[in-house]
């Protein structure tokens, strides 16, 4: 691959010169300028034939220069492309007397090839501004001192300090402060998203484990408040800059498309070759002069040269692909982005992409003849002294959904393995768990009771029982919700052709076929441990042809490795997302989804729209030129309109958006 890069990166600096990166189109500009003054003078004045043979001649200089730096690099790798035939054309017009059509010639190659280039570093730069998006320096807090450093000068657990409303200067933690960032940059979120500071900075997870809600990245911008930040990856290895990296590297992965016009072009050229050197001596066998016949060899030689063939593919990959950059989305290469265009299945893991990846209570139920506030408290009071993350969420939603406070009347809390937990309760014991606890306690549960148990388990709820002095009291249930977007992304999913949606999880088959039934899944397959996802991949592949597996890029590495495309949700910071899959989308947004692959599907009819264009226009003029219907000038004049039309076209893909 680093071949490949130190290869482009030197054929892109021959284009720099005296005029720095616009040199080649200036030097086209020249060429025309040039070439109508000596078809002025040719046409208009009396002048001798030198004066319009100079200016012809320097229109090949302008108009070749590039075009001859370009073969002769194609030529010492053992290829011989598009430039290599201009050249012989061009040659082959002036041999004959020809100057004016082999200066027309160059004029629009020259032209049409900087204007590609001009095309495709548009689309190159609107992806490769993340880079710019880097702050230069930092202040770094050392003791009661604020520092200003090069940001290539932090360190790991270095202490910055982010003022208000500017750029943050290194993925870390907030330990201090809270404010709203603007993370548009890397996750392409339109609304600004509120951070506050971590509880423990002493006993810190990975970076990749620690919430979303404390993580800042580097070029987001800070909001209101100063906040500060524990660095915790050096510049280097910063969410952006791996980024950066990643879409340099896109450039080298071919489509499937971009090999088969390459396979294309390798036959293509020498099979040209040889048919024009075969038309030099037409005359042999038809009634014309040598000079006729090399006319009509060299006419061929122009018409035949596939320049929009070998632009069509790249110009809308590229475009594709930066397009979705902008909206928080990274695409790695040509080939996952036509796969996805073809797509009809899509697999998802469940926890943390069609769900929020948190238990919710769902229900509180206190049994008639117990209060139900003080049924309420209870389980507050006691499931606060818990750490297990149930018990966790159970308390903190009781306070937000009923609006009741801690009244610490519970102490002396245990744990039961596997069943539940035991505390002490206004000098009483109480029990929360499952229905094994309440058998093992003589605790009874009439049937009404577990009938109820029943129909929410069978609708995927984890379903807890209360009891208080050895009677039952009430039943708790908890979900791991549909995200509030799930439904309205699978719908969209739907209209734009995707036909099987299938969650795979680990979680109980009953909770995989509630959510799918919630969301409008086509199936749900439960109770699948890592290597059991990736068999169920491999099977819908057999049985699909191609399918992309949606996961966080952690747990479901396995079965996004072994998918058609693996797409990566909240991918930002997370080292084993963007290494994994495929396509990552930055931010934890699954209504993202659509988006992309409506995006991919656009990105792929444009390339099969210029192809049909490109070739349409080679078949057309090889015939017309055989037959001495077309001139040089026009075969010249027709190829370079069909290359400008299918970078325009392709450059449409910069400005798409999903029609919901």
């Amino acid at each position: 691959m680093q071949n490949e890069h130190s290869t482009n990166n030197e054929e892109d600096h021959s284009h720099d010169g005296i005029f720095g990166e616009r040199t080649e189109l200036y030097f086209a500009i020249l060429s025309g300028v040039f070439f109508f003054i000596g078809l002025f003078i040719e046409l208009a004045t009396d002048l001798p034939r030198w004066w319009s043979l100079s200016s012809f001649i320097i229109t090949y200089f302008f108009g070749g220069y590039f075009t001859v730096l370009e073969a002769i690099g194609k030529i010492r790798k053992g290829e011989f492309e598009i430039d290599f035939l201009m050249i012989a054309a061009a040659i082959g017009a002036a041999y004959i007397g020809s100057w004016e059509e082999g200066a027309l010639l160059l004029f629009l190659f020259s032209l049409g090839h900087a204007l590609e280039n001009y095309a495709m570093n548009k689309a190159k730069k609107s992806i490769e501004a993340l880079g710019s998006l880097s702050p230069k320096t930092a202040l770094v807090k050392k003791g009661n001192e604020l520092v200003e450093v090069q940001v290539e000068a932090l360190r790991i657990n270095d202490v910055i300090i982010i003022k208000p409303n500017t750029k943050i200067s290194a993925d870390g933690v907030i330990i201090k402060g809270s404010s709203s960032i603007n993370q548009a940059s890397i996750t392409g979120e339109s609304m600004p998203v509120d951070k506050v500071a971590i509880d423990d900075i002493f006993d810190l997870p990975d970076f990749n484990d620690i919430n979303k809600n404390h993580v800042v990245f580097t070029g987001t911008i800070n909001g209101d408040n100063a906040i500060e930040v524990q660095v915790l990856k050096l510049s280097a290895d910063s969410t952006i800059s791996r980024l950066v990296k990643m879409v340099s590297e896109v450039e080298t992965k071919k489509s499937p498309t971009q090999l088969l016009t390459k396979k294309f072009e390798k036959w293509f050229v020498p099979a040209v070759i040889i048919l024009v050197g075969t038309l030099c001596f037409a005359y042999l066998i038809i009634d014309e002069t040598p000079k006729q016949s090399l006319y009509r060899a060299i006419s061929v030689l122009v018409a035949a040269s596939p320049c929009a063939l070998a632009i069509s593919t790249p110009s809308a990959v590229l475009s594709g692909i930066a397009r979705a950059a902008k909206n928080g989305v990274l695409i790695k290469g040509g080939r996952a982005l036509e796969d996805l265009g073809s797509l009809t299945t899509i697999a998802f893991d469940k926890t943390g992409t069609l769900t929020e990846g948190k238990p919710k209570l769902t229900n509180a139920i206190a049994l008639e003849g117990f209060d139900k506030n003080e049924f309420l408290s209870l389980v507050l009071d006691v499931e606060s002294l818990s750490n297990h993350p149930l018990a966790k969420a159970i308390a903190k939603d009781i306070k937000s959904q009923f609006d009741i406070e801690n009244k610490n009347e519970a102490s002396d809390i245990n744990a039961i393995q596997g069943k539940g937990v035991k505390a002490t309760y206004k000098n009483g014991t109480a029990f929360i768990g499952n229905a094994q606890l309440m058998i093992d306690e003589d605790i009874t549960v009439s049937s009404n009771i577990k009938n109820q148990m029943n129909e929410l388990l069978k609708n995927g709820h984890t379903v807890m029982l209360v009891a208080y002095r050895k009677e039952l009291i009430g039943l708790l249930s908890v979900m791991d919700l549909p995200r509030e977007a799930a439904a309205n992304t699978l719908k969209n999913l739907k209209e734009i052709g995707i036909e099987k949606m299938i969650m795979l999880t680990g979680d109980h088959q009953n909770v995989g076929d509630s959510i799918a039934k919630q969301i409008g899944l086509t199936e749900a397959k439960g109770n699948l441990l890592p290597e059991d996802k990736v068999a169920a991949i491999q099977e819908l592949k057999l049985r699909d042809n191609k399918i992309a597996m949606v996961g966080d890029g952690v747990n479901d590495a396995p079965a996004m490795a072994n998918s058609t495309v693996g797409i990566a949700m909240g991918a930002a910071g997370s080292d084993v997302a963007l290494e994994t899959a495929d396509v990552a989308l930055m931010s934890d947004k699954i209504e993202n989804l659509p988006f992309v692959i409506g995006l991919s599907r656009t990105s792929k009819s444009i390339i099969k729209q210029n192809l049909w264009i490109s070739l349409g226009i080679v078949a057309f003029l090889i015939p017309t030129t055989i037959m001495g219907w077309a001139s040089i000038g026009g075969a010249v004049a027709i190829h370079e309109g069909s290359t400008l039309l299918v970078v325009i076209n392709a450059l449409r893909l910069l400005r798409y958006k999903f029609k919901r």
